[in-house]
């Protein structure tokens, strides 16, 4: 296929995965993120699968993935701190901070535009048209949303489908130094810890620190607790201290001290003490709303959705980062063997949806029987 004037709404992962395939395919190809600073220091840690490394072979950055710290084990707390199983299921965290900085360095200079914020995205019989909030516009042979959660491209492909599905609970968050995690919470260290009881699930496993160390002392202890939230209560949980409202998530330094406190003295009330320390040690949590969303069409006439923006899969699955990175394969892929956009365009769809249906309702059953 000719090359093609291909615009990225989303500049996290899954759009930084397709900026730079599609630029060493010969596209003219620039990523638009809404956000002032980009998102480097935002991730703690993730498992990556077949398609990341995959992805990470293709741009050169394979070294990234071995950037990674191994919990030699997995276990499960009694609500004593008493170890209740162990499993010899060792597992790698990687560092989003580093995959995300060592991908984003192959985007061409001046290629990836912060501050760029979508409100509309119009598919056409030539191509697509993306509008700014600064009441700018651009025209592009293709859109690829890559923008998430709250994404406005899948709005031009599915108009009367397009919004997510609350899925009754949200993940409360925490990344701490190594070193601030109380003595009493070390049985932590260097394994997979679990703890699940009725309506209660909680998780903690060892990170990189922010630039990839993964010497004792440097790396990083990222928790999760998943708690039921009420929908009607969501507009509180998402605001932050100085009123400002978020609508899927609340970011690090939103929650307040009251809430915080509060918080803390709920971790002491129901969780293992090793999981309530490590709680407690944490003083600007944030929150991830859990939500659903599977798009009845992944493409238009020259839009395609890839990544959370096509299909919201939720954590538990730890699947979303190589979901994303095979979304962009497959894409690439087909772009590359068709002679024309649209057919392209299906047999990505075709290939890929199933999947995406797959990976979702898998989540959907590990968040049922963990809450």
């Amino acid at each position: 296929m000719k090359p093609l004037r291909i615009r990225i709404v989303g500049g996290s992962l899954a759009g930084l995965f397709a900026g730079v395939l599609f630029q060493r395919g010969g596209h003219d190809v620039r990523i638009y993120e809404r956000s002032r600073h980009g998102l480097g220091g935002r991730g703690a840690g993730l498992v990556a699968q077949q398609e990341v490394f995959q992805m990470l072979r293709l741009i050169g950055c394979e070294h990234v993935a071995s950037i990674g710290v191994v919990a030699r084990e997995r276990i499960y707390l009694e609500r004593n701190g008493v170890v209740a199983q162990t499993l010899a299921t060792p597992q790698t965290q990687v560092s989003w901070d580093v995959l995300y900085e060592a991908v984003a360095s192959h985007i061409a200079s001046g290629h990836y535009v912060l501050s760029r914020t979508v409100e509309r995205v119009s598919d056409g019989p030539n191509g697509a048209t993306i509008r700014f909030s600064d009441g700018t516009s651009e025209e592009a042979d293709l859109v690829i949303g890559a923008d998430g959660v709250g994404s406005v491209v899948r709005r031009a492909v599915n108009p009367d489908n397009y919004t997510n599905s609350f899925a009754g609970y949200a993940a409360w968050r925490g990344l701490i130094p190594e070193t601030a995690l109380p003595e009493g919470a070390g049985l932590l260290l260097e394994r997979f810890a679990f703890y699940v009881a009725q309506g209660v699930h909680v998780l903690g496993y060892l990170v990189p620190g922010p630039r990839g160390e993964m010497a004792k002392g440097e790396r990083r202890y990222n928790w999760v607790w998943y708690r039921k939230v009420p929908a009607g209560e969501l507009a509180g949980l998402f605001t932050d201290r100085s009123g400002k409202r978020f609508e899927f998530s609340l970011p690090r330094g939103g929650l307040s001290d009251d809430r915080r406190d509060g918080l803390r003295r709920d971790a002491f009330d129901v969780l293992p003490p090793q999981f309530a320390l490590a709680v407690a040690a944490e003083d600007a949590p944030s929150i991830q709303g859990i939500f659903d969303y599977e798009a009845p069409r992944m493409v238009g006439g020259s839009i395609a959705l890839i990544g959370d923006a096509a299909f919201v899969v939720r954590p538990h699955t730890a699947m979303g980062v190589s979901k994303a990175a095979g979304d962009v394969l497959a894409l690439q892929r087909h772009i590359a063997a068709g002679s024309e956009l649209r057919p392209a365009l299906a047999h990505y769809e075709s290939e890929r949806r199933p999947i995406g249906e797959e990976i979702a309702a898998y989540g959907r059953r590990l968040g049922a029987s963990a809450l």
